[in-house]
């Protein structure tokens, strides 16, 4: 599964609000320069954060009143209707954060967040090479294979499954976590960029939020197997790799608990198990803090 991961990339604890779906996208970055005159407020109580503020994780808040733009360290963050956004935090995420919101007045306000770090799992292997080196013909095609998925996740829906509280879109044993990592030789391979779940081939898998499909790769790709993608809105959304099966299609909203597909082993893969990955924007995400424990 560590191959597959290179080529993809806990809010268990809050009650999500439902509510409209719709996201009002922040202005281009060219629009969102500071005024000359603008003055900044530091103000940690303006912005309501809650959640996990820490590599791997999402927090959600309420813009402060009057905010016309959000940002989180200089870029767009999407924010409701009624004010609520999310953030994530990549895997590895510097240990601080800025969030700032523009009101009409020209003041800017501004939280500096603490990111707290993680221990991940490292393994090192001092006596194994990394990997091969691919083939002309390999690297043709996932150039291809690559380009839809980060055409897939441009696409920015207005769904409100970002607000739910997931649900794992499978149970079982956890052959795999999040953010883990192996030391070929002395030389960093990639981190593990999802959560694997061991089951048998043809074991349903399920939607963990509404959302729309934005990828259903029919065709294997060549690390992720039958691919299917699932955007949950505002940013948000999820790969699952691997399948024997994928039951939805493009452009299909679905609901949460609605069967999608079945676990396999398709692409690159040593058994059957489910590969679920998360990303919010350009963070990866441990599906683990959105989804809390396993259930039994």
């Amino acid at each position: 599964m560590r191959a597959a991961a290179r080529g993809l990339g806990a809010l268990s604890t809050m009650t999500m609000l439902a509510g409209c779906g719709a996201t009002i996208v922040a202005p281009p970055q060219q629009q969102q320069s500071m005024p000359p005159t603008a003055s900044i407020v530091v103000d940690n109580s303006a912005f309501q954060l809650a959640g996990a503020i820490e590599q791997g994780g999402v927090a959600m808040g309420f813009a402060p009143v009057g905010a016309e733009w959000l940002r989180l360290d200089g870029k767009p963050v999407g924010v409701a209707p009624d004010g609520r956004f999310m953030i994530g935090f990549d895997r590895d995420q510097p240990p601080m954060a800025t969030l700032e919101a523009a009101r009409a007045d020209g003041t800017i306000l501004r939280r500096e967040l603490v990111v707290a770090a993680r221990a991940w799992p490292i393994e090192s292997l001092p006596t194994l090479p990394r990997g091969t080196t691919p083939t002309p013909e390999f690297l043709a095609r996932r150039k291809i294979e690559l380009e839809q998925i980060a055409a897939a996740r441009a696409i920015d829906s207005a769904v409100a499954g970002w607000r739910q509280r997931f649900v794992w879109p499978a149970s079982g044993r956890i052959s795999g976590v999040f953010g883990s990592q192996r030391i070929y030789a002395g030389e960093p391979g990639a981190f593990h960029t999802g959560v694997d779940i061991a089951r048998p081939e043809g074991t349903e898998v399920v939607a963990p939020a509404d959302g729309v499909v934005i990828l259903a790769a029919q065709a294997p790709f060549t690390l992720e197997g039958r691919l299917l993608m699932i955007d949950h809105g505002m940013g948000l959304n999820s790969a699952f790799l691997h399948l024997s099966r994928i039951d939805v299609a493009v452009g299909q909203m679905v609901r949460q608990g609605q069967p999608i597909g079945a676990i396999g082993m398709t692409g690159r893969a040593t058994g059957p198990h489910l590969h679920w990955a998360l990303k919010w924007r350009d963070a990866r995400i441990d599906p683990a803090r959105l989804a809390g424990a396993m259930p039994k």
